[in-house]
């Protein structure tokens, strides 16, 4: 059972900020963690400080034994099983506290990679899908660590399209086993693991999940894989030849492994997100102390404005990506607890809170791993040529980072589903978008109102995120009323769409974080915080506006092309800010702080 965080909060169902103004004091934001969480988080950057940092050449080249050691000692305080229930031997925390042990260990390099593998994809499948049998027998060691787990899901010619996998399983004529047949590829802890779930297609068409142990008859693995970044970590092909699997071995039911995968993959694509943030906090705080005591020109370099503008971008995309992590952590963590109110299991409730938030849970994902991306290739170019030496902690960070945009599904395939999954929804009756959308072809034909003005606090920017919401209703309902079942070959399209939600999502997470905020502490005491919001803010509407005009001008012409062009300008207006200053003043503030300050 998930103990629940302290804040109260209402949720959204998923997808429904894009139709509905979210109230901000019904959200959750980082201001809200409890004295616990934040122990929990502090324990885990102690234990990369202590266990992990001062080790990570002898990690990247490799060392035996030397990952696994690490993860044991990580299950001895408990930094595996937050989200395991304590009959199992874990912890029981909440979802929130299960995200922040993610991003507190996100910082770690290949370290990171290896223990967010083994408590996600290598336990999760088995905690939340396994008999009562298999929880017992393998969720306990996986906890403390004595065993580590993997998963075997990609193969060399089925990557994105995981139900394209050719690894087949036929019962054995005694009925005792299933004897499996191929090979998967790109295994993260494979090359250590005692325990894989491996999907296999039962008869060569039912997509099935099964528990496969090391040692197993028939089962064998390849060398460890050379790599461009996270060297440290374990990757390996695995290889079944007549490899008997008991049928006791079976994970959930005969043809139903696609639910296995897919679910475990939505809240991995969050817990990714939550990961590569804490890997770009550490990454701007290297970077912050590196430009505070480089010198040219006889003074540090962190005095330039060129410099600041990167620090206080990178400090920025960072605090924005938090907010809507945390915002959505709280919404499924609050689905599961209704869930299990309402008498589902654990495993029950917590999957289908992760199912309800899945559009958002890619939205994590993409924005989660750009962020990163850009934080470490700043971090480089800060550090000038050092940057680009094995010496310094920035060309690793920048080497690591780069996988982010490929595994939990790339970042092009996240993109789609953020569009498909939504209109699905809409299509089920479970999100009302043909309403709001016919509203705003309502209003493009009508004339612009000019009443009395809103003062009320951060009207302007409520505004702005309204119709930004419209531009996406706008090109989305247009796009589908004309291109109809065609749209799902018009990739770029979607593309374009699922940019626009992105960046709306994104930033109306911050204006609801800092609305809070000042109710809490007033303005003055949040400015630099209310500088990040509308430095974001004032850069999302421009990228929605360029994104909605690539795609009305790949699929309307004519009158029909001029009303929805004004239109989008219309929606994307905005009035002139100071964003130089504002990022000096951010800047500033890192630092004299010497760190990430939020």
């Amino acid at each position: 059972m998930s103990t629940a965080s302290t804040a109260t909060t209402t949720s959204l169902k998923g997808g429904e900020w894009l139709i509905k103004e979210s109230n901000a004091f019904d959200t959750y934001t980082p201001e809200d963690f409890n004295e616990e969480q934040l122990m929990v988080k502090d324990m885990c950057l102690q234990f990369l400080a202590s266990e992990v940092l001062p080790i990570v050449d002898r990690i990247d080249k490799m060392e035996a034994g030397l990952m696994p050691s690490l993860m044991v000692k990580a299950g001895e305080q408990g930094l595996l099983g937050t989200s395991v229930p304590e009959d199992l031997g874990g912890l029981g925390k909440d979802f929130i506290t299960s995200t922040l042990v993610n991003e507190g260990l996100g910082g770690g390099y290949s370290f990171s990679v290896a223990i967010a593998a083994h408590t996600g994809i290598g336990t999760l499948p088995i905690l939340y899908f396994g008999t009562e049998e298999q929880k017992k027998k393998y969720i306990p060691k996986l906890a403390s660590g004595e065993w580590k787990g993997a998963y075997g899901l990609t193969e060399p010619n089925s990557g994105s399209d995981a139900l394209g996998a050719k690894t087949i399983a036929v019962l054995s004529e005694d009925g005792k086993n299933y004897i499996l047949n191929g090979q998967k590829c790109w295994i993260t802890n494979g090359g250590f693991a005692d325990v894989y779930t491996v999907f296999a297609k039962i008869d060569g068409d039912k997509f099935s999940a099964f528990i496969l142990e090391r040692g197993m008859e028939g089962f064998t693995q390849g060398p460890e894989e050379h790599k461009m970044g996270i060297k440290g970590s374990s990757t390996v092909q695995l290889y079944f030849q007549d490899c008997k699997v008991p049928v006791e071995n079976l994970l959930g039911e005969v043809g139903k492994g696609h639910i296995i995968a897919f679910n475990i993959l939505n809240i991995g694509r969050l817990k990714l997100c939550a990961a590569a943030l804490g890997g770009a906090k550490m990454s701007l705080n290297d970077t912050i102390a590196y430009a505070k005591t480089r010198e040219q020109f006889k003074t540090a370099i962190a005095n330039f404005g060129a410099i600041k503008y990167k620090l206080a971008e990178m400090a920025i995309r960072i605090f924005v990506g938090e907010t809507a992590l945390y915002r959505t952590a709280k919404w499924v963590d609050d689905k599961e607890t209704e869930l299990e109110a309402a008498g589902k299991t654990f495993a029950e409730a917590l999957l289908g809170a992760a199912e309800e938030y899945a559009v958002e849970c890619a939205i994590l994902k993409v924005q989660g791993s750009e962020v990163l991306d850009y934080v470490v290739d700043e971090g480089v170019q800060v550090h000038g040529g050092n940057g680009f030496s094995d010496e310094y902690s920035a060309s690793r960070g920048y080497r690591d980072s780069r996988i982010n945009r490929i595994y939990e599904g790339t970042n092009e395939i996240n993109r789609l589903l953020t569009v498909d999954m939504i209109l699905k929804r809409a299509m089920k009756g479970k999100l009302d978008l043909m309403g709001p959308a016919m509203a705003v072809s309502k209003e493009l034909m009508s004339i612009p109102e000019f009443g009395n003005e809103d003062e009320t606090p951060f009207a302007k920017e409520r505004k702005t995120i309204v119709n930004m919401k419209k531009s996406i209703l706008m090109v989305a309902g247009a796009a589908v009323q004309k291109l109809m079942m065609k749209l799902n070959d018009e990739q770029e399209i979607l593309m374009n769409i699922a940019d626009m939600a992105i960046e709306t999502f994104e930033a109306e997470s911050a204006l609801l974080r800092i609305m809070k905020m000042v109710d809490k502490q007033g303005e003055a005491a949040s400015q630099i915080q209310i500088d990040i919001m509308r430095c974001y803010l004032n850069d999302a509407v421009d990228k929605v506006n360029k994104a909605g005009k690539e795609a009305i001008n790949a699929f309307a012409g004519g009158d029909e092309q001029r009303m929805m062009l004004l239109g989008l300008k219309r929606f994307t207006k905005t009035e002139p800010f100071n964003s130089k200053d504002a990022r000096r003043r951010i800047a500033d503030k890192l630092i004299a702080e010497n760190k990430y300050a939020w």
